[in-house]
């Protein structure tokens, strides 16, 4: 696998981005997510955005952080946002969310973010056990879905030994 620091609206990023807003859609039923997202969010050292590919050099999956400080929609100081965490179906179960999960954390923390924060919602439950099992715990609800009932919120220190 090839990871690769990628600009949010990179074609790679924008066919990706497209298909997690489907499987969005058909989860819950709805429009997606959206949340207003510009990719100037995600231009170091505020933000990094991730596009892994295969050895065919097709992109697979994604993630980035968005730096966020203190505001209306709940977020803290400090806090580092995690959006748009996708791997494509034929590629699940390799470990690649997992991999640009702990990529996107070193990066986060070596901009001196000091809280990695991501919402997700009830009918993504592997993403809650991927997130869970990485030492994320439910925190107060923050974002553009703080006041919808099938959100879930998550953070996690961005301290290092």
């Amino acid at each position: 696998m090839d990871f690769r620091a990628t600009p949010f609206d990179h074609p790679d990023a924008v066919k990706l981005n497209d298909e997690v807003q489907l499987e969005y859609a058909e989860r819950y039923q709805d429009a997606g997510d959206v949340t207003p997202l510009d990719p100037a969010m995600f231009l170091p050292p505020r933000g990094l955005y991730l596009v892994a590919y295969d050895d065919q050099g097709r992109p697979v999956a994604t993630g980035g952080w968005r730096a966020q400080d203190a505001n209306p929609e709940g977020y803290s100081d400090g806090d580092a946002e995690l959006k748009r965490m996708y791997v494509v179906p034929e590629a699940r179960g390799l470990g690649l969310a997992r991999r640009i999960l702990a990529a996107l954390e070193d990066d986060a923390h070596a901009a001196r973010r000091t809280r990695m924060v991501l919402e997700t919602g009830v009918m993504q439950p592997e993403a809650i056990g991927l997130y869970t099992s990485a030492g994320y715990l439910p925190c107060t609800k923050f974002g553009h879905y703080r006041e919808y009932v099938n959100s879930r919120c998550f953070a996690k220190p961005l301290s290092r030994p």
